[in-house]
């Protein structure tokens, strides 16, 4: 069912609304569903979205960036990827420090947020338990990913991987999308990893911008800030 929805979808629009309406997975299901229900006190005033996350940002980007699925107070909150969590307030500061984003904060699906030269999505639509979706639902979950590759296709030039499962995430995605097959061996994740396949877009690497990573000085501002600096450069906007 999802890779028919998937592949009809003619449009992002057509897309992201499929998406939002999807209900393949029953432990996602239940699980943002009661996240939505009974929600984090200093939440407990709002409505959750408690949906599938589509993508954000326009349809003719040169840059993706790939994270690995919605956070349960963050994006299954507002109904927008990476949006009133911190892991949000570090990537689109960095996105707005880039020139990528008209303002450097990202709390509610209508704080007026918009994005330049840029796409975010993620490898999982729906929030899991403990941010850990199992191997069947990341499958499950692929082809609206790839649905959107295809789409963003033509313009797209540089994907930034943020952490290791949205890097492993990619390498079928990009198959599927562009017809290309990845080195043998496949490369390895890494922050400022870099990987050019022919007839693809390229490939970056970034730690995930988690409180993990942000709080403990794995990834800092200046790290961020080389990587959106990189993504610029190679599609062209530097």
């Amino acid at each position: 069912m999802v890779v028919a929805q998937a592949t009809g979808a003619a449009s992002l629009t057509a897309l992201d609304a499929r998406v939002a309406d999807c209900f393949a997975c029953p432990r996602l299901v239940a699980w943002r569903t009661d996240i939505a229900v009974t929600r984090r006190a200093s939440f407990r005033d709002q409505e959750y979205w408690g949906r599938p996350v589509p993508g954000f940002g326009p349809a003719d980007a040169e840059i993706a960036i790939l994270g690995l699925a919605p956070a349960a107070h963050g994006g299954n909150r507002t109904g927008r990827i990476f949006t009133g969590d911190r892991s949000g307030d570090v990537l689109f500061a960095a996105l707005h420090r880039a020139g990528l984003a008209n303002q450097p904060t990202s709390v509610a699906a209508d704080d007026g947020l918009a994005l330049r030269h840029t796409r975010v999505f993620s490898a999982v639509r729906c929030a899991p338990p403990d941010n850990k979706p199992l191997p069947e639902e990341r499958d499950t979950c692929a082809p609206w990913f790839r649905r959107e590759l295809e789409l963003v296709r033509p313009t797209l030039r540089v994907v930034v991987a943020l952490g290791a499962f949205a890097w492993a995430a990619w390498w079928p995605a990009m198959i599927a999308a562009y017809g290309v097959r990845p080195p043998v061996p496949r490369p390895k994740f890494g922050h400022g990893a870099q990987v050019s396949v022919p007839g693809a877009p390229v490939l970056l690497g970034c730690f995930h911008v988690s409180q993990q990573n942000t709080f403990t000085g794995r990834l800092t501002p200046p790290m961020l800030d080389d990587v959106f600096g990189r993504a610029k450069a190679l599609a062209g906007l530097a």
